[in-house]
């Protein structure tokens, strides 16, 4: 079966580069280092880390239109309609998808967004060069996603100390046991995704089986393939502090009202 992970990344490093043809790094930069000196307006840090380890629910609500092994979810989807929602019903923190062509984002969708909501948010693509953290900084994201099956060791290590020095919280994700040489102690969350991203098959019992082998403390979020209040709770008996979800909620015609159900039935 052909990767898909391998697929995409190839992808994204040939969109990045032509991100940099039309806006060169040295502009990016300043843009966002001009942004960060601003005197009047600070940078508002919202720590998604804080906010699901003190959450009851820790559901990270998750604004995702198509994915690359079910097509189109909710083509239709427009980020006011749901990403508000997901805030007033409970959201501890929302993970808005920036990949186009394989999951109908876009960048544009944090920045309409980030005037709305106080919530954390996470941008969620294929950081696979400096250049997007940059980018996550300018459109207003909170947090970003750091695959390790799409870097090396080295390169994970200088894209999570590039993305602090932005001020910018990292969710670094495995999917395997052997990934886990890709954690240190300067990671904010490690994600475990149940969905296998060259198969896309999908086992929540690999958050259980990964949950033991990390630090006692470390704020651990299950990725991928939950559907039910049930395993949320199990999960949450192992250690896990942050349940990201997606289509779960996207497939249903009201998303915001989808996860407020969710959560009541967390709380039964």
């Amino acid at each position: 079966m052909k990767d898909i992970l391998e697929e995409i990344v190839a992808a994204k490093r040939i969109e990045v580069a032509r991100q940099k043809e039309a806006v060169a790094p040295s502009v990016l930069y300043r843009q966002v280092e001009a942004m960060m000196e601003e005197r009047e307006a600070p940078l508002k840090i919202r720590s998604m880390k804080q906010s699901l380890a003190s959450s009851d629910s820790g559901i990270i609500a998750e604004f995702k239109r198509k994915s690359p092994s079910k097509g189109w979810i909710h083509a239709d989807a427009q980020p006011e309609d749901v990403v508000p929602f997901y805030a007033a019903n409970g959201a501890s923190a929302l993970s808005i998808l920036t990949d186009e062509p394989y999951f109908g984002g876009s960048q544009e969708f944090i920045t309409r967004m980030r005037p709305l909501v106080d919530v954390p948010i996470l941008r969620k693509d294929f950081i696979v060069d400096e250049y997007q953290l940059f980018q996550a900084r300018l459109i207003g994201a909170d947090a970003v996603l750091l695959i390790a099956a799409d870097l090396r060791k080295d390169e994970c290590r200088d894209l999570l100390r590039r993305a602090h020095d932005l001020r910018l919280q990292v969710l670094l994700e495995v999917h395997s046991e052997q990934e886990l040489d890709w954690y240190s102690d300067e990671v904010d969350m490690v994600g475990v995704n149940n969905r296998n991203l060259g198969t896309f098959h999908t086992d929540v019992q690999r958050s259980f089986d990964i949950a033991e082998r990390l630090p006692m403390g470390t704020v651990l979020v299950s990725e991928s393939g939950i559907s039910s209040p049930d395993t949320v709770k199990s999960l949450r008996e192992v250690g896990y502090r942050g349940f990201l979800i997606g289509e779960t909620f996207m497939k249903e015609q009201n998303p915001g009202e989808a996860l407020a159900r969710f959560i009541e039935a967390l709380k039964k």
